[in-house]
């Protein structure tokens, strides 16, 4: 009989902290290459394909909706041929190479169809890396402390977007895109080792049943209704009957994407919702930031640089925080606190931009409000991950014949990042037009309305009811 454990060095590749640590790793390079060719697209457009400074500033917002939208097509897609398949390692590992052959173009790049291609490439590979890479490490924890572990995971991936304007804006003002580029291929060679490395391990308990009888009327994944239980319902199941099986008919468009079947309960709408929401708050920020800055506060790419990273940094360092505190309060209090408090301030954006506010405390007060977002968004993304995470595994619980043996975490975090996408995408949208006729002000009173709304709906439909932990729906 073969060992149970191989030799040790396996055992440390397939380990849950090397895995998280590869994740993240990926995580880090995707949104570190992104985040470097924000700030330097206008200028590469400018400097190759000789744009005048209004068309090199549309092309390039061109680009980044691109990079978005092929992001919200791929990541679906990408989460169901990565469940299809026998092993999460190797499209990990595939998902490296668009962004590493994207990476090449953009450098070398001297026509918009081939900085088109770069950025479709680079926004597949992002699609990759969440669908794949969260189903990673989400497997290997088996469902326990999953806020701690993705928020962490998710933090380590944030870091990248504080330091990657500034890092992307001085090296091509000091080296041109050469510097760019060694930084860019630098992160994707200790990507790449860690990609090679990593070996999978699944501790997914999601379809393990228990014998006890306390367990077994615990069906939490059931349609929502009182009507589950009623006087004809029989206290054991005929002999003939399957277990977990679902109620009503299931299309072949289910049993091809199984995640689908959790949209018939609002916990997995909401949370998916939330993630768009929370995703449209932050692409309207990146939008107006600089916009704003520029033009009331006279900042220059270096100071709006510093103001990001104001935003951008709570995200970076709350992550293990907020994962501690949805493990321990759950999704519902940490959710609707969080909507609540980013209302706040979102509500005064614009109130440093007032005349009654003196002119050298117009980018402090500023500062601290970027600060307070930064706060809000990060407690109000993580419960969205853990959220959808779980009730797809109690969906798997209830209905093993139509998610299978094979966990369907990949297309779980595919729609996700798609949803997430969508709102990044959106908030530009929204965000610019509504700046321009209402103000920033008014900008910032809407999407605080917007913050309210998500959080009475996650108070109301996110997290584990009572009557489920009884046993109910």
């Amino acid at each position: 009989m073969a060992p149970q454990y191989g030799p040790s060095r396996l055992n440390f590749r397939s380990s849950p902290n090397f895995i998280r640590v590869s994740v993240a790793m990926g995580l880090f390079t995707d949104l570190l290459l992104h985040g470097i060719i924000v700030p330097v697209l206008p200028f590469v457009l400018h400097d190759r394909l000789h744009l005048p400074n209004s068309q090199a500033q549309l092309w390039a917002s061109k680009l980044l909706a691109i990079y978005a939208a092929s992001t919200v097509i791929f990541s679906i897609p990408s989460g169901w041929l990565a469940d299809r398949c026998s092993t999460r390692r190797l499209p990990y590992l595939i998902g490296l190479f668009p962004l590493i052959i994207g990476t090449v173009l953009f450098s070398l790049g001297r026509s918009m169809a081939v900085l088109i291609l770069s950025v479709l490439l680079q926004g597949t590979s992002a699609a990759l890396v969440r669908s794949v890479g969260f189903a990673m490490a989400q497997e290997s924890i088996g469902g326990v402390n999953t806020g701690k572990v993705l928020g962490t995971i998710n933090s380590f991936g944030m870091i990248a977007q504080v330091i990657a304007p500034i890092v992307g804006g001085a090296l091509y003002n000091a080296t041109g895109m050469l510097g760019v580029f060694i930084i860019s291929l630098g992160a994707l060679t200790i990507d790449l080792v860690l990609r090679l490395l990593v070996m999978e391990t699944n501790k997914d308990t999601s379809n393990e049943t228990n014998e006890t009888p306390q367990n077994n009327t615990s069906r939490t994944c059931e349609p929502e209704s009182w009507d589950y239980i009623t006087e004809n319902r029989a206290l054991l199941p005929k002999a003939n009957d399957t277990a977990g099986e679902p109620d009503g008919d299931i299309g072949p468009l289910v049993q091809a994407i199984p995640v689908l079947y959790c949209c018939r309960h609002s916990r997995f709408v909401i949370a998916m919702v939330s993630s768009a929401t929370a995703a449209m708050f932050i692409g309207m920020l990146h939008a107006t930031i600089p916009t704003e800055a520029s033009r009331f506060l006279h900042f220059s790419p270096l100071q709006v640089g510093f103001l990001f990273m104001a935003f951008v940094a709570p995200c970076s360092l709350c992550g293990w925080f907020v994962g501690w505190a949805v493990d321990k309060y759950g999704t519902k209090i940490v959710a609707t606190v969080g909507f609540t408090f980013l209302a706040f301030p979102l509500a005064v954006l614009g109130l440093p931009f007032h005349e009654f506010v003196a002119g050298h405390a117009k980018a402090g007060l500023f500062s601290i409000i970027l600060l307070l977002n930064g706060i809000g968004l990060s407690i109000v993304i993580l419960p969205s991950f853990v959220e959808a995470s779980s009730v797809l595994q109690s969906c798997k619980k209830a209905n093993s014949n139509v998610f299978g043996a094979k966990s369907s975490y990949a297309q779980l975090f595919g729609f996700h990042s798609a949803f997430f996408f969508l709102g990044l995408a959106v908030g530009p949208i929204l965000g610019l037009p509504l700046t321009k006729y209402a103000g920033y002000t008014g900008t910032g009173i809407g999407f605080a309305f917007l913050s309210v709304v998500m959080a009475v709906l996650s108070f109301l439909f996110i997290g584990v009811k009572k009557e489920t932990r009884d046993g109910r729906m």
